[in-house]
């Protein structure tokens, strides 16, 4: 039986994302999962630049059983880096405590090799059973016609949208303070605030039901 972890917004928090994914690992025992990041790995927690080279590191140890995306927030990073304009709208959204995790004092600085990794993110991932994005999609289109600004910033009319979308879509990019997923019939929210003290949290998935098995977490 083939597990998936997907997990929610990371946002610097490198402790929690090192515990959960032992906790990960230690669930999947001899089986080898795949691990889907729903994106916002970095801005406001401090250790942007760990998690960002902890999962560089697992992606090359296992390219093709760690899909990471994109959240908006490694969009505004990348916009930041050629204008000035971004650059303060990404600074004033977390992008201050990025900069300070990788001891630089403007987006230009940033390493390029994370940089290009930023930029090879994709924006979903369809396993047949479930859609993975970031924060949500457009209920009136097509799940093949999505539209970039929707898949990294969407919020209503999707978390309101009682419809059946074809998929189960797994997303983050809203926060949920009591830090319990939400679990629709429709859509599943795993950002459980681990940068606002909430714990990270991954919802176990395998092959043969669209949804969760359960639900891991590191506080």
């Amino acid at each position: 039986m083939a597990l998936t972890y997907a997990i929610g917004d990371i946002h610097g928090s490198l402790n929690k994302l090192t515990a959960l994914m032992t906790r990960c690992a230690e669930h999947a025992g001899s089986t080898a999962p795949i691990y889907v990041f729903l994106g916002d790995y970095i801005d406001r927690g401090p250790e942007a630049r760990g998690v960002i080279d902890y999962l560089i590191a697992l992606q090359s140890r296992f390219p093709t059983r760690v899909i990471a995306l994109k959240g908006n927030h490694e969009a505004m990073a990348l916009a930041a880096v050629d204008d000035a304009a971004a650059a303060r709208l990404w600074l004033a959204q977390g992008g201050l405590e990025t900069l300070a995790s990788y001891g630089i004092a403007h987006p230009g600085a940033l390493p390029e090799p994370h940089r290009n990794w930023l930029r090879s993110l994709r924006l979903s991932f369809d396993d047949g059973r479930r859609l993975f994005v970031h924060a949500g999609i457009d209920p009136l289109r097509p799940l093949d016609a999505q539209l970039e600004q929707d898949l990294l910033w969407m919020r209503e009319p999707f978390l309101s949208y009682a419809g059946d979308h074809g998929r189960l879509i797994v997303h983050g990019h809203t926060p949920l303070a009591r830090g319990v997923p939400d679990l629709r019939s429709n859509r599943l929210n795993l950002d459980t605030a681990a940068v606002y003290g909430g714990p990270l949290t991954a919802a176990v998935f395998n092959d043969e039901q669209t949804c969760p098995l359960g639900f891991l977490q590191a506080r």
